[in-house]
């Protein structure tokens, strides 16, 4: 994961305007407030990114714990709610020092697919610790085998059709294509996983999950999971 944290954390062309970053992030933001069951809720985005809507979705929450490996990036994310008194900023590597049965909502999005498998578990092992009884995790985007980048290219377009920024996305893809992200993409690859394939994960992790109806985000090519701490002896 680490070539891909160095990317995120550069100068990238991810987006292909403000337009088309912003509303991913509104998006995204709408998608997780769905997931929370309170408003006294501690709220955990692992792994966040830029969370440019996090205000929003720390407005329907007591706390939010932004999770970011880029330090880059973390280092923005301070400075940007520094003035917000519900949201908090973490290294992963701040987690595993977290009280036990602490969180109520975990939220993974758009992040499995740039881990090892292993990566992944470890990263579940740490989630398993943290969430309350009661809490949830939710896996979202997570890449289907044989549902390659043609799919994710239309999502964009629908996208970008539907919100005003079609000519953005396509010079955008242009630029996609000749940018760091497509090499890496090629070089490394992305983590992929069949619906049967990630439940199982998930279990031997120590949950019991079901698929989601709707993925979180724009791409409905992708999965969302919701997976609950399994009891004690029903793993």
């Amino acid at each position: 994961m680490d070539d891909w944290i160095d990317y995120y954390d550069s100068t990238h062309t991810i987006y292909a305007s403000k337009r088309h970053r912003d509303l991913h992030f509104q998006v995204i933001a709408r998608d997780i407030i769905g997931y929370i069951s309170a408003p006294d809720a501690v709220v955990l985005d692992y792994s966040c990114g830029e969370a440019l809507s996090a205000a929003k979705v720390a407005d329907a929450c007591s706390m939010l714990i932004l999770a970011e490996p880029a330090p880059g990036v973390r280092g923005r994310l301070i400075a940007r709610y520094a003035p917000n008194t519900k949201i908090r900023v973490r290294s992963p590597e701040e987690l595993r020092r977290m009280p036990e049965a602490s969180i109520d909502l975990v939220v993974m999005n758009s992040v499995a697919q740039y881990m090892t498998q292993a990566e992944l578990d470890v990263a579940l092992a740490v989630i398993r610790r943290l969430l309350k009884p009661t809490g949830r995790l939710v896996l979202g985007d997570i890449l289907r085998p044989g549902v390659g980048m043609g799919r994710d290219v239309l999502a964009l377009l629908r996208f970008a059709a539907a919100d005003g920024f079609l000519k953005d996305a396509l010079v955008g893809l242009m630029a996609t294509a000749l940018s760091d992200y497509r090499q890496l993409r090629t070089k490394i690859g992305l983590q992929r996983y069949g619906e049967t394939e990630m439940l199982t994960k998930l279990k031997k992790a120590g949950f019991s999950a079901v698929r989601a109806s709707k993925n979180i985000g724009h791409n409905p090519w992708r999965m969302t999971f919701v997976a609950r701490p399994a009891l004690t002896g029903s793993t």
